[in-house]
């Protein structure tokens, strides 16, 4: 097939684009680059990446300076004087450099501390002192509120003089009757009370000749993290991450290892295995005060999800108990002048998503925009309830923009935040899938499925709303990188039947596209790869079901058909571009030259038709997602000559959840099935995933029992193959090992399993593909061609 350009990115300066690339068939990929007027690729020497810059790192406001790190160190480059000047050469790692907010100083991340260096002078102010010794952070809150409140004991004037209610006790290495007798001799010489004033007064004159100490801020066992400081400097936002206690993670065996002893591979926690759990807080430097960014007022903090209703006495008890939800803040985002913060609020049970205007002075918070949704927040830009608050930021001072699903479909959103002024910027049943703000933030540039969900293309629209100004012009797959300059787009494209190239155009609508590379071979053109039919059908619900369809020249006489069932759940696999499952489109074409029909449906959850596709899978995986398939074996077989008796599919990881759901639950519907890594039991996949979908296996055990096919194995009784990576870090091999075991105790015979010993999830061995396919194909030869 060739090795497409991969890895695409800038220099800084614009001049260059560097790219990932194999045209020589070589052990491995080299580096290669263009610039936008000598389009011929050229390798990298090793002097050249040396010296090459890398791409991350901030601008300052007129994109003509860049601060990045690089090897754990902070650099400056400034693109006018083509100088780069090295700001720090330590062993410790500098990271996170951004610059300050009248850019006279460069401020950056060392050892979980924030520190400060200055452009003039080079001077290096430390702005943080978090330390694990001394009072946690919740205690330092409750110190500052209290210190000029007086303190009990002996030190306040307690009633009755210095005398009253002595005890023998000790205090501060002293006993009461110590501290007696010094209190009388101060009382009836005169002597001693001039040399106490003396000793008083010089105390006094060392503390205000001593420099001001940074003040300790005592975080104990959490880790610090998100740690941001005000443009103007006197704001210091961070976050204290507590990590779970008895949070196990399973252990993978590898068996095959150079040691020749199975060797364990440390993994992941399954879900509903206890999570971190966050606080966010403000140093207000001016004042020396520490305290909480105040969460208990946010609206609907306390309410409970919509499936507790099904669990009576769970709903008793989570109402009597009436806790706040547990939310991770995002941010805060700052505007340039300092006098706006907006943070992100997102609910641990994934449920909402606030948009917040923060009041750095008190912690408090205020409501700009909720997303609530009673099954999950997420979709293009939007991010969840983990540490994503989604793609957000600032167009000036006051106008802060966001993407929201609020009208079904993710959309640009801008709000300002001094009148709560919103504004939908873009609207329509498609998505804006990536979105970037101009540099002189006065346009956004945005990837949207605007004219099919199967076709995107590059966008430019005034911050101010309009029509978009469509700049990409080729039918496909538009994946985009804009020089820093923003006068090039270097467009990594292709098509159904043409995997992806490199090409550059320059940022104008109408500008034609100029292919950079070549990368298939002439092997992979010698075949007639299939441009798949691009159809749509209703579903059982009236919703249309976008679907790639492969027709056999000459159909074999018994009519089989093929389903195939793309992985990932939420992703896109029926569109006009090269798919990521490139083998099994490859697969397919064999299948449709041995006289299959096959089907490739972007089934309920798949990702880019907007939220209530996405979320219509919520607590019953193996529900609508399953009838989808079911009803394109009824398309199949009115529309297309398809024999009902003679029908299979097959998928990978979700779609190996789906075969197995399939073979189990509608055994008339399919003769035979292969599924490759699949998911059997939901309550042993991870909780990232799994939990935005089905909840908490212990809060809500029905979504997890309809959502298993290990409870429902007892169905099988088509052919069912399995084959799975021994070493598969995604979908542990334990899970079709128990699986495996209940299968055998239900005395079914028709099925087997295929393990391979050295693969992950995703196999990499020409060898181990090549026998999982044959299986397939044989078993389908043997089982739909009667």
């Amino acid at each position: 097939m060739g090795t497409a350009p991969s890895n695409i990115r800038w220099s800084d300066d614009s001049k260059k684009i560097y790219f990932n690339w194999n045209p020589e068939n070589a052990d491995r990929d080299a580096l290669y680059s263009i610039t936008p007027t000598d389009i011929k690729p050229q390798k990298v020497s090793i002097d050249e990446r040396r010296d090459a810059l890398p791409g991350n790192g901030v601008w300052n406001k007129n994109h003509t300076v860049k601060a990045y790190e690089h090897n754990g160190d902070i650099y400056l480059s400034n693109y006018k004087t083509d100088k780069t000047t090295q700001l720090t050469r330590t062993t410790d790692r500098e990271s996170n450099a951004v610059f300050s907010g009248d850019e006279s100083h460069i401020i950056f991340v060392k050892a979980d501390n924030l520190y400060s260096i200055s452009l003039a002078n080079g001077q290096l102010i430390q702005l943080t002192n978090f330390t694990k010794n001394g009072p946690t952070v919740a205690a330092t809150a409750d110190v500052v509120q209290g210190r000029r409140g007086g303190a009990g004991g002996f030190g306040g004037g307690a009633a009755g003089g210095p005398r009253a209610g002595a005890t023998a006790a000790t205090a501060g290495g002293e006993t009461q009757q110590s501290r007696w007798l010094k209190a009388e001799q101060l009382e009836l010489f005169d002597v001693i009370k001039e040399k106490a004033k003396l000793d008083k007064e010089e105390a006094a004159d060392r503390r205000s000749l001593r420099p001001k100490q940074l003040r300790e801020i005592g975080v104990g066992d959490q880790t610090v993290n998100s740690v941001f400081v005000s443009p103007d400097n006197r704001y210091i936002t961070y976050r204290l991450i507590k990590q779970a206690e008895g949070a196990r993670i399973t252990e993978v065996p590898n068996y095959v290892t150079a040691s020749g002893f199975t060797e364990d591979i440390p993994n992941r926690t399954k879900v509903g295995s206890p999570q971190a759990t966050s606080a966010s807080f403000v140093f207000d430097t001016q004042r020396d005060t520490v305290y909480a960014i105040d969460t208990k007022d946010v609206p609907g903090i306390k309410d409970l999800p919509d499936y507790v209703k099904d669990y009576p006495k769970q709903l008793e008890e989570r109402t009597k108990r009436n806790e706040d939800r547990k939310v991770v803040v995002h941010g805060p985002y700052w505007s340039e002048d300092s006098k706006n913060a907006v943070v992100i609020v997102t609910a641990q049970d994934n449920k909402d998503r606030w948009i917040m205007k923060l009041d750095p002075a008190t912690g408090k918070l205020t409501q700009l925009d909720r997303q609530h949704d009673n099954a999950w927040i997420g979709g293009p830009g939007i991010g969840g309830g983990g540490f994503s608050g989604g793609n957000v930021g600032w167009i000036d001072d006051n106008r802060f923009y966001f993407q929201s699903e609020a009208s079904g479909y993710s959309h640009i959103y801008t709000i300002n935040v001094a009148t709560g002024e919103k504004k939908q910027l873009t609207t329509g049943k498609w998505e804006v899938q990536q979105l970037d703000l101009s540099n002189d933030r006065k346009s956004f540039y945005f990837v949207g499925n605007m004219e099919h969900p199967g076709i995107t293309h590059y966008y430019k629209l005034s911050v101010n709303g309009g029509t978009p100004v469509k700049i990409t012009t080729m039918k496909g797959g538009n994946e985009v990188s804009v020089s820093p300059d923003e006068k090039w787009l270097a467009i990594r494209y292709s098509y159904s039947n043409k995997p992806w190239e490199l090409y550059i155009q320059p940022n104008k609508a109408g500008a034609k596209p100029m292919q950079v590379t070549n990368s298939v071979t002439a092997e992979f053109k010698s075949y007639p790869w299939r441009d798949p039919q691009m159809i749509t059908f209703k579903n059982r619900y009236g919703s249309d079901v976008y679907a790639r369809l492969y027709v056999p020249a000459n159909p074999d006489p018994s009519r089989p058909a093929v389903v195939f069932v793309h992985g990932a759940g939420y992703l896109q696999n029926v569109h006009y571009w090269w798919s990521s499952y490139s083998h099994e489109y490859m697969f397919n074409n064999l299948l449709a030259d041995q006289g299959y029909t096959v089907l490739d449906i972007d089934y309920t959850g798949s990702a880019g038709y907007g939220r209530d596709w996405r979320t219509g899978i919520y607590r019953h995986m193996g529900g609508k997602d399953l009838t989808d398939q079911v009803d394109g074996v009824k398309l199949l077989v009115d529309k297309y000559g398809v024999n009902p008796a003679h029908v299979g599919l097959y998928g990978g990881s979700y779609g190996g959840f789906i075969t197995l759901m399939a073979m189990f639950t509608t055994p008339d519907v399919f003769a035979a099935g292969a599924g490759l890594r699949s998911v059997t039991d939901w309550a042993h996949y991870n909780h990232g995933y799994t939990d935005n979908i089905l909840n908490e296996p212990y809060l809500d055990e029905n979504a997890y029992k309809a959502s298993s096919p290990i409870y429902f194995a007892n169905g099988l009784k088509g052919k069912l193959l399995m084959c799975h990576g021994m070493v598969d870090q995604n979908v542990n091999f334990q899970d079709i090992i128990r699986l495996t075991q209940r299968l055998i105790e239900l005395h079914k015979d028709n099925w087997s399993l295929a393990p391979y010993p050295v693969e992950d999830h995703g196999f990499v061995q020409p060898s181990s593909w090549t026998d999982e396919y044959k299986r397939i194909l044989n078993m389908f030869d043997e089982t739909l061609k009667k």
